[in-house]
């Protein structure tokens, strides 16, 4: 339901809400939430809360670090836990500036910005449909498994099957649909999917699930971590997006005529996300660590390849229901659930509708199992691969364009500049590893 300021204010009135939180994110995805009582609750839909923005990651300097949030008031909900008794709501915040402008270094305005683009273009939605991977672990100093389930795995193997289940109540008191849940490939490790819906509500919902899955573990005792690789030698975590571009009631990416019910303006598309997937890996996959799960034989896609089926293929075409409009989409396999949604939503749409405005011609698909192709024959296929470290795709970001526009200037620095420091801080530390191997023997 999309409530308006006059449903919000009744609500909380009629519910004895003691506390509203006001969510935004910062460059990073790193959720940060300030809460207000009922009595500010109109002046806030009026004229917005001033805080300051100089502590935020990748906001304002100190020197201009006044700013403004304005609760958006479609995105109200009960929190669906309490504290010391007191009901909680919550709203997710525009950003703006003093001026009223809105703010360049906003996440969520970087997405509006780019679903603007989409509009202009004639595509009047861009649906999203996220399976986030995650871990369960005793405490966020101890990665120890707590099960040694595997893929679809039940109990008694299984521990997280009630976890999983309160998750799931959690999110659907929130208003976010779920699909599956199960037990992923590694011990440990979960998969909770979200039915699709558009982007900004959906970047939402994933700052909003991620919440819930760590708050859920917390009340029973868990921790769950949403870092891409926490285990040596085991799959990492995810996060396959699925995606679709409508106008109107009809899906953009089906076309009924052609053998794969895949339209050009799919293919054009597919072509834009594997031209630029190099340079905005940097986004979907931000971290250090997210380079430990982007190497061959963990099933995370490692090639620049697209495919129908193939698992291996960084964009897979999903064939369950072949011949349907609604269910026919592209499923990119490469992100991870550590990275910045509304940012990684933003720079795939842009790099998608790049390919169809200059009619990208698609690359052959990659029917074979790309990691068992030999280096020579990925080569005469022209396949390239992902950048293996965080440095490297920096660089690459560095020199895309499009990328840089999607994100605009102010979030293309602070972003960069955020990473040349976590890379040069990663570059000088010594490591576990290195004393293990190679002091005995220095």
């Amino acid at each position: 339901m999309s409530y308006t300021a006059e449903d919000v204010l009744r609500i909380v009135k009629d519910k004895n809400v003691r506390f509203i939180n006001l969510w935004f994110t910062d460059i990073l995805g790193i959720l940060k939430n300030f809460s207000i009582t009922p009595q500010e609750l109109e002046g806030a839909f009026a004229e917005g809360m001033g805080f300051d923005g100089s502590s935020i990651e990748g906001f304002a300097r100190i020197q201009e670090s006044d700013m403004v949030a304005f609760p958006d008031p479609s995105t109200f909900n009960i929190l669906p836990w309490q504290s010391n008794s007191l009901v909680l709501g919550r709203m997710f915040c525009d950003i703006y500036t003093p001026e009223g402008e809105p703010y360049e270094g906003d996440p969520r305005y970087c997405l509006k910005r780019n679903l603007e683009k989409a509009k202009e273009m004639g595509f009047d939605s861009f649906y999203i449909g996220p399976e986030l991977e995650f871990f369960y672990f005793p405490s966020d100093k101890d990665p120890t498994p707590l099960d040694s389930g595997g893929y679809f795995d039940q109990l008694p193997l299984d521990l997280g099957t009630d976890l999983r289940k309160e998750t799931i109540k959690n999110l659907e008191e929130l208003g976010i649909a779920v699909e599956y849940s199960h037990h992923e490939v590694g011990p440990s490790q979960h998969e909770i999917d979200l039915r699709y819906c558009d982007a900004l509500r959906m970047a939402d919902q994933v700052m909003t699930y991620k919440t819930v899955v760590k708050r859920t573990a917390y009340q029973r005792g868990y921790y769950a971590t949403f870092m891409p690789k926490p285990i040596t030698g085991v799959n990492g975590s995810g996060m396959h997006i699925h995606q679709s571009l409508f106008k109107g009631e009809k899906n953009m990416f089906f076309d009924k005529n052609n053998g794969t019910y895949l339209s050009e303006t799919c293919k054009h598309y597919v072509a834009g996300i594997l031209a630029h997937c190099r340079a905005f890996t940097a986004i979907s996959n931000q971290w250090v660590n997210s380079y430990k799960r982007l190497v061959p034989g963990y099933e995370a896609p490692v090639y620049i390849s697209w495919a129908q089926r193939n698992r291996s293929a960084l964009v897979r075409i999903p064939v369950y229901k072949p011949g349907k409009e609604s269910a026919t989409r592209i499923e990119i396999r490469s992100p991870d659930p550590a990275c910045n949604p509304y940012l990684t939503f933003a720079v795939m749409l842009r790099a998608g509708l790049d390919g169809i405005e200059k009619k990208m011609e698609l690359m052959p698909a990659s029917d074979n199992n790309i990691y068992e192709m030999t280096e020579k024959e990925r080569k005469d296929a022209n396949i390239l691969a992902l950048p293996e470290s965080l440095w490297e795709a920096i660089q690459l970001m560095e020199k895309d364009e499009l990328i840089k526009d999607a994100l605009g200037d102010h979030i293309f620095e602070q972003f960069m500049r955020n990473k040349k420091i976590t890379w040069e801080d990663h570059r000088v530390q010594v490591t576990p590893y290195e004393i293990e191997n190679f002091m005995p023997i220095l």
